[in-house]
């Protein structure tokens, strides 16, 4: 992926992220926001590096996404939470062990769409050269 599409694609999931909190509510607004969010972070180290695997990208993702839940644990997000709406939306402020699951929802999401997406192409198309091999017809 391409620094480009990677940025455009951080946009577009933030505004879905944003958009699914302002226009629904309760548990699916909850769960659906944290996995977006998780989405946002794998889009996002993509974005520091465009050609990592997705495999890296993922387990990078998921730890990131999990120690900032972790760090709930302590008081700092709270307390800087209640003086940001950014560091409200970055960091949270109450830990919450479902988050963790729908955490690795995200990532695992963003990992199948990012492993789908640079696959080699399996048999090539027809009239097009295999690598190694003769055109199809």
């Amino acid at each position: 992926m391409t620094r480009p599409k990677a940025l455009i694609a951080a946009v577009v999931v933030l505004l879905a992220g944003l958009g699914v909190r302002a226009a629904t509510a309760g548990v699916f607004a909850k769960y659906a926001g944290v996995a977006l969010y998780a989405v946002l972070v794998y889009v996002l180290v993509l974005v520091v590096a465009p050609r990592i695997r997705p495999a890296m990208s993922a387990g990078i993702s998921l730890a990131c996404c999990w120690a900032v839940e972790f760090f709930q644990l302590t008081s700092i997000p709270a307390d800087l939470s209640s003086r940001s709406t950014i560091a409200r939306l970055v960091l949270g402020s109450t830990f919450n062990t479902p988050d963790l699951l729908w955490y690795t929802v995200g990532v695992a999401a963003a990992y199948l769409v990012h492993a789908w997406a640079v696959r080699p192409a399996v048999g090539g198309r027809p009239g097009v050269p295999r690598p190694g091999g003769a055109a199809r017809s």
